[in-house]
């Protein structure tokens, strides 16, 4: 039960009353629900909460009940009956009462009752037929259906007292407290015709007053002929008037902003609000509206696009043109909304605005990264100072259409806070059943994305909310092998640089030894983001020369390219040259793209203590933990060397964080190689996720891990056979060079490598 004192308010029995939210405390407003009950006691004077003693209370209150909460936070409440207050306690502004239901004296017959309220109520539909108002006040009376409600609804239109207001409900007959209410309502109307006989002697200031609205009017009509004679020098609400007739609005849009131009109409130009009213306005407007007419798609011009903008990447672009091929035969845009993931660099963007083109559509681009704030998808409602419309919208104004292509950029890196979940906020916008009718907060009417084609992008699904993530559908750009990174580099990367700098074709020739050199020696990602720089380095680099040395012609070899590029700063691990035991090849997945690592193990006098290095992440450690069990069971004499000797694993590269489950094979063959004495073969690389049964669990991210072992030297590699079916997605340049063995438990990987 909640307790909020009231002053200055006409409570009765068996009304309904609607309140805000707000009305009530923070920590009571969190206790509403439907079916809440409520205590009112009054006031006896106007005071702060905080200072009120208990004699600053009458003795006879109101109870009360939550009927309904609306979504805008106003509540519904039905009073139910009189109490009397007993054992009132103040501390620390909180209330504590004992409520009693005080007796009513029922005198008042039914019919005579209703009889005089009809009586009442037609007094009043006369009294107010003589007022502007009057058609409103009409409807308000009407819906009254006893005297407490029409005394309630008019107390504060009411010349009473809060005094007056208690005495009301003090009474205890029913007969003298609708005689009260009867008497104020006919004071009231009383002193309205007083008011209304002195108004008559301004009488003239009115007549005054609608010859100016009349003579406005007119100059209104006359504007119009001047506008239309000269369309140059159009004000701004026949501006807005002509844009809202053309720009095919919906019924709901259309009423939302011809009540905004009215506003803004009556607001007048140097009023403080136009400001605002007017960008409302423009924005809406600007918007298109109407239902673009479907172009069937070429396919065959579709594919040739695709491959001029990337190279390789077949698997997405056969998705792409499916994609097309549905639209195509539903006429319409239909099909799942399409989330791109991989590593930096390999064309995820890119190959959005690619689509665009092959669709014959504008192309927004719209980063997510970073943004916290729902209103940055929702926009912001006009009430806020400074209120904009979300980045969904704002992109569907610039582009001025409204079936574009949209790529929202990394959709993995949105953030939340105090102000919203942005995540939350793009499942209405993601959501071809529900996007029909999006209601940016700015605008506050639906508005139809249903047509746009939307492409996600992201580096990895683990930070998208389970919710989001169901709505797409996730292609993975597994990344470029050697020599697709050197066709990319030949066909796009370099004549592009070229062009940037200013260096014509027979300035400068790169030969293929050169730019193998850059892939292999230069760079180390999946993507071709870092040979873009190189080739741009390799290009300023020539650029000074040939202007330094006008009419030479330059010519970049594998030899000569350390002058222009200087030694290379980055190297990948190659394979080991020597084996050893407690040393073994694993591989791992990174931002970048794949790479090997080395799990090091040794054993040294000690206590049977466990040593971790490398910076490795919970789960690594915990997958160290796993692979010493296994290695305990499968080994059981040899094990007993850990009782008196302390191990010690090492990860390198030391200051690189690792974690994930993928290396837990490889740390198991680790240890087992070490106490066996055996040392596993150079050439053998492993990743694969083990559980306490000895089961080789299956991994992610195999694609790039593959590419980064064929880099290394590796020339064999145990893969959990769960995953032999993402070898279609591996180049067949990179299988062909590897021999690949699916493994199942831990004891084939050890029969294998321990020899």
């Amino acid at each position: 039960m909640i307790i909020r004192p009231v002053y200055n308010l006409l409570l009765l029995p068996d009304v309904t009353y609607y309140f805000k939210k707000d009305f009530f405390p923070e920590e009571d407003a969190a206790r509403l629900e439907v079916g809440t009950e409520i205590l009112f006691p009054f006031f006896k004077e106007e005071i702060e909460e905080s200072e009120a003693t208990v004699d600053d209370f009458y003795p006879i209150g109101m109870s009360a009940r939550v009927e309904s909460i609306s979504e805008d936070d106003s509540l519904q409440i039905r009073t139910m009956e009189r109490v009397d207050f007993a054992d009132l306690e103040l501390e620390n502004c909180q209330i504590d009462a004992t409520a009693s239901i005080r007796t009513e004296v029922d005198d008042y017959p039914v019919e005579e009752e209703k009889s005089q309220f009809t009586k009442l109520r037609a007094a009043l539909l006369k009294f107010v037929q003589n007022y502007q108002w009057g058609i409103w006040a009409r409807s308000f009376i009407l819906q009254r259906k006893n005297m407490y409600d029409l005394g309630s609804a008019l107390s504060e239109y009411l010349n009473i007292t809060p005094e007056e207001k208690y005495a009301i409900i003090e009474t205890d007959s029913r007969r003298h407290r609708c005689e009260l209410i009867e008497n104020a309502i006919n004071e009231f109307m009383e002193i309205a015709k007083v008011s209304n006989e002195a108004q008559e002697a301004q009488k003239g200031d009115q007549e005054q007053l609608y010859r100016e609205a009349a003579i406005k009017k007119q100059i209104d009509y006359l504007q119009k002929e001047l506008d239309e004679m000269h369309p140059e020098n159009i004000s701004d609400t026949r501006k807005f008037e002509k844009k809202i007739q053309e720009c095919g609005m919906n019924p709901e849009a259309q009423r939302e902003a011809e009540k905004v131009l009215n506003r803004m109409k009556q607001e007048g130009k140097d009023s403080h609000e136009y400001g605002l009213l007017y960008d409302y306005l423009d924005f809406v407007t600007s918007l298109s509206w109407k239902a673009p007419e479907f172009k069937p798609v070429d396919l065959d011009e579709a594919e040739k696009i695709l491959d001029e903008d990337h190279y390789g990447l077949k698997k997405v672009k056969e998705r792409i043109i499916q994609q097309m091929a549905v639209m195509t035969l539903n006429q319409k845009q239909y099909g799942s909304i399409l989330l791109f993931v991989g590593a930096p660099g390999t064309g995820k963007t890119s190959i959005g605005q690619s689509i665009a083109r092959a669709l014959g559509r504008e192309y927004v681009r719209i980063s997510l990264g970073g943004i916290r704030d729902e209103a940055e998808i929702r926009g912001h409602r006009r009430t806020y100072v400074g209120a904009m419309p979300g980045q969904i919208m704002e992109g569907m104004k610039r582009c001025g259409v409204s079936n574009p292509v949209i790529v929202l950029d990394e959709v993995d890196k949105l953030a939340k806070d105090y102000g919203g979940d942005p995540a939350s906020a793009l499942l209405e916008v993601l959501d071809p059943e529900q996007n029909s009718t999006f209601t940016d907060h700015y605008m506050n009417v639906p508005y139809d994305l249903s047509n746009v084609l939307f492409v996600c992008t992201a580096n990895s699904t683990d930070t998208i909310p389970e919710p989001l993530l169901n709505r797409m559908e996730v292609i993975n750009f597994p990344g470029y092998t050697a020599i697709e990174k050197y066709h990319i580099a030949k066909k796009h990367l370099l004549p592009k640089a070229m062009e940037t700098m200013g260096i014509q074709k027979k300035m400068m020739k790169v030969n293929d030894g050169a730019l193998h050199k850059i892939i292999d020696e230069y760079t180390m990602e999946s993507g071709v983001r870092g040979l873009k720089k190189q080739i741009d380095t390799l290009c300023r680099t020539a650029a000074v020369r040939l202007v330094k040395n006008e009419g030479e012609t330059l010519s970049v070899t594998k030899s000569n390219l350390e002058e222009y590029l200087g030694r290379k700063q980055l190297h990948h691990d190659r394979k080991l040259s020597v084996k050893q035991p407690g040393v073994v090849t694993g591989l791992a997945w990174t931002q970048a793209g794949g790479e090997i690592l080395f799990i090091e193990s040794k054993l040294t006098e000690g206590e049977g203590k466990v040593i971790i290095t490398g910076q490795l992440g919970d789960v690594m450690k915990e997958s160290v933990q796993i692979a010493l069990t296994l290695v305990k069971s499968l080994y059981p004499k040899e094990s007993k060397v850990f009782e008196d000797h302390d191990l010690h694993i090492h990860v390198p590269e030391g200051a690189v964080p690792k974690d994930g489950p993928s290396a837990g094979v490889t740390l198991t063959t680790a240890l087992a190689s070490l106490i066996t004495g055996k040392a596993v073969g150079t050439d053998y690389a492993m990743t694969g996720e083990v559980s306490l049964r000895g089961g080789v669990m299956p991994i992610g991210g195999l694609p790039e891990k593959l590419m980064a072992a064929q880099r290394a030297g590796i020339t064999k590699v145990l893969i959990p056979a769960d995953n032999e079916q993402d070898l279609d997605d591996v180049a067949d340049e990179v299988k062909n060079k590897l021999e690949i063995i699916p493994v199942k438990k831990v004891t084939e990987v050890l029969k294998l490598v321990l020899k």
